[in-house]
């Protein structure tokens, strides 16, 4: 599996000037990261099927990994529907607009995928990426709110962290309670506040001799998130 190091250090993006990541969709450079999280596995996957496979090879893969989602990774099936056409809208298969029935069936589907957690990472923290991203990648069927902060905490979730059921709520208290034009601002200060308590707790970590991101948590997991769990 391709995977980011659970310890990577929070980086600025050089085009918005956020966490890298979490300009997305509008910031170009971080909007090409997010694919990144996707496209690599699938770069890997392909590598190992057949380097040298064609864009027809290539396209009947894409058409076998979307018809038995639960055998794969996530991010290799999230790559497989890039690679395939809406039947209904023509758009990718599962990004297309809000209300296309073969993109939101696909979108269901997809989260029978398996998803499994990064050592060191608490447990959930795969599931988290998964659903920040499908919803950074189609933001078309989100709410601006619900956008704005799944990018915004996307950065954290990669280097690691999960929000305590506590920071999750002051954070939706924050956005429900805060005037349209403050609610970016306000929301993005308060993710800053987070980024660098998980920075304190890095820095922290290698003199307590404990994990950077969550102390005692069991190796890597292993799961599918099914259709009708929480996205």
């Amino acid at each position: 599996m391709v995977r980011q190091e659970s310890d990577a250090a929070l980086r600025r993006c050089a085009e918005c000037d956020g966490y890298a990541y979490g300009g997305a969709p509008a910031c170009t450079l971080c909007r090409d990261l997010v694919d990144g999280i996707v496209e690599g596995e699938w770069a890997a996957f392909l590598r190992r099927w057949d380097p040298d496979a064609g864009s027809d090879q290539e396209r009947v893969l894409a058409e076998m990994v979307a018809a038995e989602p639960d055998r794969h990774d996530w991010r290799l099936v999230d790559a497989a529907l890039d690679r395939l056409a809406c039947p209904d809208c023509g758009d990718r298969l599962s990004r297309g607009p809000a209300g296309c029935a073969a993109c939101d069936r696909a979108h269901g589907y997809r989260y029978a995928a398996i998803e499994t957690d990064r050592p060191g990472v608490p447990p959930g923290n795969e599931h988290a990426i998964r659903v920040n991203v499908s919803v950074v990648r189609r933001p078309q069927v989100t709410s601006e709110s619900e956008v704005l902060v799944r990018r915004l905490l996307l950065p954290l979730l990669l280097a690691g962290f999960m929000p305590t059921t506590e920071e999750a709520q002051r954070v939706s208290a924050l956005v429900k309670k805060s005037p349209p034009q403050r609610r970016a601002h306000l929301v993005e200060r308060a993710v800053a506040e987070l980024a660098e308590d998980v920075s304190r707790t890095r820095r922290a970590a290698p003199e307590a001799g404990s994990s950077p991101t969550s102390p005692g948590t069991p190796a890597a997991t292993r799961r599918r998130s099914g259709r009708g769990r929480s996205r």
